[in-house]
């Protein structure tokens, strides 16, 4: 009946009087206030009489639900302005007190108090935090949107790398001429020449052999083995003689066989010519489990390794004794790496640590932990300054300064697992490999600067295992190696990279 509707000024009576109460509060609740509106307020009725009139495909229930939050949204607005209006007045009265002791600004002006000069000054600084973390974090977003076509020009692929009946764990590049590429495989680690792109040393087989890693001074490998122990391999490369020109007419019936080889293999009379290696220089020994990965101290004349056994050894090459074992990890070691220019190694283990052992002082071996990652950490590696970079399956990369190791400095979020990582050393440029086939090169404030291209044609096809820079090759400076059975060289042309961010 129509004494049971209350009517507001200005409303239509026609209208009102059909509408039911219940519906009647329903419109009442969306009367959310606009207080720097200069247009006058509608009436509460008239307001939903507008809304009724709207054409709504919502459900009856879930628009009661819509209107009901409105209401307690209003609410919620009202009470921070209330107490807004309190803190107001509590300062202003705070700043009366200040200017009647002497000590407000010149002028007495309230709102330049001391509380508000505080206040400010806490706010600007949190202020410029924020533009700090936002600028860091667009420039992310933005060079994540880099084109293709430009990473392509960028980054060339030279080179493959191929010979490997399995997927290739490591890959090492040596500093002398002519330049070789060590690179461990299940199979057997086969050393590469760079100018014929094709294996010119096999080293005799023990076992899966799990990393590789090229001596800077001499012309030597070490290799981390799966029977449990490490070995020094001294090579001599001979380039193989030119060959002559392939025959048109046997090239037509090789391409009728080539769809039925498999992947990745090569000729069978390939690695019949190449030489083999069958005894090892030096067997290093002490191991009780898998030795993952091995690097050079600086000098050349010990060598590290790192194993499963939740241990890294430190032996002399001369005489293979063990002159430290390092301990402390908790779970099995992934990674070893050693300083260019001084004697510091870092391991890096499933504990989700890295640590850093220093054997600058003879009589004293220090030992930091770092902590920061949140699943196994894959590899950490020395830059020349005084950095490390970590890479982990938590999908995250992250720089560390030496000098202080709480918390890293720089953090590079992924969408992929990171396996082992190289840093350059003139431009500390960091090549991230990657469980989904991809690889990355960021700077040291975590800017991307390209990736490698990849299609069905070109790149890896598996997941790419390792990285390795060697800047003093023009032509060819970063190695990749896969699970795709074959390492590659590419040319990263690094000033234009680094002019382009």
């Amino acid at each position: 009946p129509a004494s049971q509707v209350s009517f507001e000024p200005g409303s239509s009576g026609s209208t009102s009087a059909t509408r039911h109460p219940k519906q009647k509060r329903k419109a009442h609740s969306l009367s959310i206030r606009r207080t720097n509106s200069t247009e006058d307020r509608l009436p509460g009725i008239l307001r939903g009489d507008m809304l009724e009139g709207q054409d709504s495909k919502l459900p009856h229930s879930l628009r009661n639900n819509l209107l009901e939050l409105f209401g307690q949204i209003e609410r919620e607005f009202e009470n921070l302005y209330i107490e807004n209006l309190e803190l107001r007045r509590e300062i202003e009265s705070l700043n009366d007190r200040l200017t009647g002791d002497g000590q407000a600004v010149d002028g007495g002006d309230p709102t330049k108090g001391a509380l508000k000069a505080k206040a400010s000054h806490s706010t600007s600084q949190l202020s410029q935090k924020l533009k700090t973390t936002y600028k860091a974090s667009t420039s992310k977003i933005v060079s994540s949107f880099k084109a293709t076509t430009g990473s392509r020009a960028l980054c060339q692929l030279l080179k493959e790398y191929v010979g490997h009946r399995d997927g290739i764990w490591d890959l090492s590049v040596s500093r002398t001429q002519p330049v070789v590429l060590g690179t461990a495989s299940a199979g057997t680690p086969n050393l590469f020449v760079h100018r014929t792109s094709r294996s010119v040393i096999v080293l005799c087989p023990h076992a899966a052999w799990m990393s590789v890693c090229a001596d800077v001074y001499v012309h030597m490998f070490s290799a981390a083995s799966g029977d449990q122990t490490a070995h020094i391999w001294r090579y001599m490369v001979q380039l193989p003689a030119p060959q002559p020109p392939p025959d048109v007419s046997a090239l037509c019936d090789d391409d009728q066989d080539s769809s039925d080889r498999e992947e990745g293999e090569v000729d069978g009379d390939g690695p019949c010519e190449v030489p083999t290696i069958r005894v090892a220089t030096a067997t290093l020994k002490s191991h009780q489990g898998v030795v993952i990965a091995a690097d050079w101290l600086v000098g050349g004349r010990q060598v590290v390794t790192a194993s499963w056994d939740r241990a890294a050894n430190l032996y002399e090459v001369e005489t293979s004794e063990l002159v430290h074992a390092l301990t402390g990890h908790d779970q099995e070691l992934t990674h070893c790496c050693t300083h260019p220019t001084q004697r510091l190694v870092v391991t890096s283990s499933r504990d989700t640590t890295f640590r850093l052992w220093d054997f600058r002082d003879p009589s004293i071996h220090s030992v930091n932990v770092f902590q920061g990652h949140t699943d196994t950490v894959t590899s950490a590696v020395f830059t020349v300054g005084d950095n490390v970079v970590s890479g982990s399956d938590d999908r995250t990369v992250k720089v560390w300064d030496l000098k202080n190791m709480r918390s890293p400095i720089t953090t590079i979020r992924t969408d992929s697992a990171v396996n082992r990582i190289s840093v350059s050393a003139n431009q500390r440029i960091i090549a991230l490999p990657h469980d989904n086939r991809q690889v990355r090169l960021f700077d040291m404030s975590g800017v991307r600067l390209a990736r490698l291209p990849r299609s069905n044609r070109m790149g890896h096809r598996r997941m790419v295992c390792c990285t390795a820079w060697n800047e003093e090759n023009q032509t060819c400076n970063l190695f990749t190696c896969g699970f795709d059975r074959q390492a590659i060289g590419w040319n990263i042309n690094i000033p234009a990279l680094l002019q382009e961010k």
